[in-house]
């Protein structure tokens, strides 16, 4: 087929894409993770948009969210239906332009979906590692990121992109690497977890973790624990949302009749959409992963990590141009956060762009198709390109 294909919502797609895969810190050269053990080999699941110029300097850095994947944009095979999980803003002529820009999409490590996580076998057992993988940190994912661009010849990084725990990724890549980043878009994101979200987390852990079959993180070889990891899913999933979106979509709407039926089926929507949301998301990510990206989240905390506690200080390292966005109904990481990030990034002297967009459908409104939102990185990209290039 050819080298693109229509997607009748959003244009152009970048058509059928391939998932690659590259191999790092082979032993005796593992990886000495933040926790101060040791990971090896690794293997980072990735995929890779357009084309890189002759110069290199037109790499984007895409960085996903917890349940997310390597799978930005495009399809597959031509039997999929589901496109990639932004393929509204990757694509040519789209926000983040691969007729422009060579985009790469790695997965994160300690996920379960081709990098090496809890999921993956443990080369010295020949079994998966479970509860032995060791605890890693967003710093310990975006050094891994960083064996990547470094094997494809990348010495500096047009942007670094990302919402939710990839916005993590994009601040961490900044402070931790500031000589490789040209600009950074974190979307939706925060520089350290509130009490209330480190809460939800746990919420979400403590149902995996007493499901009877989650048996201490063995489970690979009999049942899992679909019934808590599916629980975990309804409570993320309501963080996501917002208070307006969920009465727009559902209210107090029965399923199938006007009658209660006095007993503890699903009966309202809202109940049948979060159990439909539970049950997809055990048929395609692993229990142990959700444990250890949500410690990863949690333990996230730009200031104290590269700040001595001061924000101000933190992006001081850094030398990237910023567009940070947020949402008016994310009360996961609500817009006070992104200003606080702001105000830290203006008082040190650096390039910073802020736009909170009207948006009702809560934390997970960046991923869903917004002309606005689309315009605003197209331009901002644009800008930095022409200005560096």
């Amino acid at each position: 087929m050819s080298e693109y294909i229509e997607n009748d919502r959003h244009g152009l797609s970048v058509g059928i894409i391939e998932k690659r895969f590259h191999i790092t810190a082979e032993p005796p050269h593992e990886m000495l993770l933040e926790c101060d053990a040791r990971l090896g080999p690794i293997t980072i699941a990735y995929e890779t948009y357009g084309t890189l110029n002759p110069d290199k300097s037109n790499a984007v850095l895409i960085l996903h969210a917890l349940s997310g994947d390597s799978h930005v944009a495009g399809y597959y095979s031509e039997k999929d239906k589901k496109p990639g999980w932004w393929d509204s803003m990757v694509g040519p002529g789209k926000g983040i332009d691969t007729d422009k820009y060579f985009v790469i999409c790695s997965n994160i490590i300690g996920s379960c979906m081709g990098s090496t996580g809890p999921n993956t076998l443990n080369p010295k057992t020949a079994k998966p590692y479970g509860l032995e993988f060791p605890v890693v940190t967003i710093g310990d994912m975006v050094r891994a990121q960083k064996f990547l661009i470094d094997a494809l010849g990348i010495e500096k990084l047009l942007s670094v992109v990302g919402g939710s725990v990839g916005g993590m990724q994009v601040l961490e890549w900044c402070a931790r690497y500031p000589e490789m980043v040209d600009s950074a878009i974190p979307l939706a994101t925060t520089t350290k977890h509130s009490a209330l979200a480190i809460a939800f987390n746990e919420i979400a852990r403590q149902a995996i973790m007493t499901d009877p079959n989650w048996n201490g993180g063995d489970y690979y070889s009999g049942s899992r624990p679909e019934t808590g990891l599916a629980v975990a899913r309804m409570i993320g999933h309501v963080t996501y949302l917002s208070d307006q979106s969920m009465r727009l979509k559902f209210g107090r709407r029965l399923q199938n009749k006007n009658d209660f039926s006095f007993n503890f089926d699903p009966e309202f929507q809202v109940e049948s959409y979060l159990r439909h949301q539970g049950r997809r998301f055990v048929e395609r990510f692993d229990a142990n992963a959700f444990l250890y990206i949500t410690k990863a989240a949690d333990y996230f905390d730009l200031a104290e990590q590269h700040g001595n506690g001061s924000m101000v200080e933190a992006f001081s390292k850094t030398n990237a141009r910023f567009l940070v966005v947020s949402f008016t109904s994310d009360w996961l990481y609500p817009t006070y956060q992104s200003r606080e990030m702001v105000k830290a990034i203006k008082k040190t002297g650096q390039d910073v762009s802020f736009c909170e967009i009207e948006a009702k459908w809560g934390h997970d409104a960046f991923l869903i198709p917004n002309p606005r939102l689309s315009s605003i990185i197209g331009g901002f990209l644009n800008r930095v390109f022409n200005e560096t290039t």
